[in-house]
């Protein structure tokens, strides 16, 4: 017969159980029983349950100095790289048009069939590369999710990502992500911050799996030249290297210099992730829209991220990214002249005030060496801002081999930067006063 309760029995939390062969049962220990859960004050350790690989990434330093200028009134910002102009009107009427329309559903995981074809022909006309719009060609949100999906389908835990330094601070927290292991190679003022074979070559190790590139380049302005890559791409060849080119800033380059992409060198399009966008050229930072063309084998993997994490960019910003590709020529044009005015009145004001300056070839950066001034570089950026008002970011944010530097975005009104230049040469005058006297 099966064991019955009393009425009067003790709850059934804290009574003895019947053992089925009828011998008497002791209590549960007192450690076992549960507790009502407003009676439980153990504290909980977030921390302990984040990622190792997530919580030893530190927080970038443009954010955490950005910080600071968000705190402060009547800052001219030299810091930010976001094209100060307008998306042109005729793009934006497209994504316009769009949303009328009621284009808004997804779109297939690649991409538009449309802007894939759009996409292979610019690539082509501009680069000389051929790829396949419909099997070789997947559009992102953005180049960095680009490089995300590039990353996560090509590395194992432990594969050694080689990249140029100073670069943009996404690219090493990237390879960390995606279990890679970065490994920095040096570039100098005295090559005008190139990459050059034979550093990249003291890097390469049997552990040795991709070469991410960025030319021209964030943040120094740094451009590469044919016979470089040449000898870059021969080192990826012997070594078996796959190669994620960065171009979003080719469109931006100066004084007659033709940007070349190491996906057209001989041999190199089969290993090379070649990865561009809408952003920068285009001034169309908020549709959040880039590409990667690759071997279709290499697009098929990245799309199987993309699908499960994405499923697909913004359908709007697919259409108006058509917009761009066709008829936005003369808008990219007029942007990149005027920045490249505002690149020589820039340059020729540091070297004016003593603080040496390469002249970039590319992007809207230049990356001046403060070291004159007796300061680190996050002194001088904090101290620029709290004294002057202008929003510099330090080199170190870009690794530490860009120490002794600082990054300017001219990518703000001439009006705006004859201010600010004049406002850093105060600076500087006053600076070096005080150095004197003490």
């Amino acid at each position: 017969m099966a064991p019955s309760f009393s009425a009067r029995s003790p709850s059934l939390g804290s009574q003895s159980l019947p053992d089925p062969r009828g011998r008497a049962s002791l209590p549960p220990p007192a450690a076992q029983r549960l507790l009502p859960i407003t009676q439980i004050r153990t504290p909980m350790n977030l921390k302990k349950h984040i990622a190792h690989h997530v919580r030893d990434i530190p927080r970038s330093g443009i954010r955490d100095f950005f910080e600071i200028v968000q705190s402060m009134k009547n800052v001219i910002s030299l810091g930010i790289g976001e094209p100060d102009f307008n998306t042109p009107w005729h793009i934006r009427e497209a994504a316009i048009y769009s949303l009328e329309k009621g284009r808004t559903g997804y779109t297939s995981n690649l991409g538009l069939p449309r802007l894939r074809d759009s996409i292979a022909t610019y690539v082509h006309e501009h680069f000389g590369i051929q790829y396949d719009g419909q099997t070789e060609v997947i559009v992102t949100v953005g180049v960095s999710e680009g490089i995300d999906l590039a990353l996560r389908a090509l590395l194992n835990p432990g594969d050694e990502v080689l990249y140029h330094e100073p670069c943009y601070v996404s690219y090493s927290p990237s390879i960390t992500l995606a279990h890679g292991v970065p490994v920095a190679v040096p570039t100098f003022a005295r090559d005008n911050f190139r990459l050059t074979a034979a550093e990249l070559e003291k890097k390469i190790t049997g552990a040795s799996k991709v070469l991410m590139m960025n030319f021209p380049c964030n943040p120094t302005g740094a451009t590469q030249s044919r016979e470089e890559l040449e000898k870059i791409a021969a080192l990826c060849i012997r070594h078996d290297l796959i190669v994620l080119t960065d171009e979003i800033y080719s469109e931006l380059t100066y004084d007659g210099a033709s940007h070349v992409s190491i996906a057209s060198l001989p041999g190199m399009r089969e290993r090379t992730i070649f990865l561009h966008g809408f952003s920068k050229a285009f001034a169309m930072t908020g549709f959040r829209i880039g590409y990667a063309c690759a071997p279709a084998i290499l697009t098929e993997a990245m799309m199987k991220i993309h699908q499960y994490g994405i499923l697909c960019a913004s359908s709007t910003a697919q259409d108006a990214a058509v917009e761009a590709l066709e008829q936005g020529a003369p808008d990219v044009e007029h942007m990149r002249e005027e920045y490249e005015l505002r690149r020589n009145f820039v340059v020729s004001s540091f070297n004016d005030m003593g603080l040496d300056c390469f002249k970039p070839f590319g992007s809207f950066y230049v990356f001046p060496n403060i070291a004159r001034t007796g300061l680190t570089s996050q002194e001088f950026s904090v101290r620029l801002l709290r004294e002057k008002s202008v929003a510099v970011v330090p080199g170190p944010a870009f690794g530490p081999s860009g120490e002794g530097h600082v990054r300017a975005c001219y990518a703000t009104s001439l009006e705006q930067l004859k201010i600010a230049m004049s406002r850093i040469g105060e600076f500087v005058r006053e600076t070096k006063k005080a150095r004197v006297a003490a």
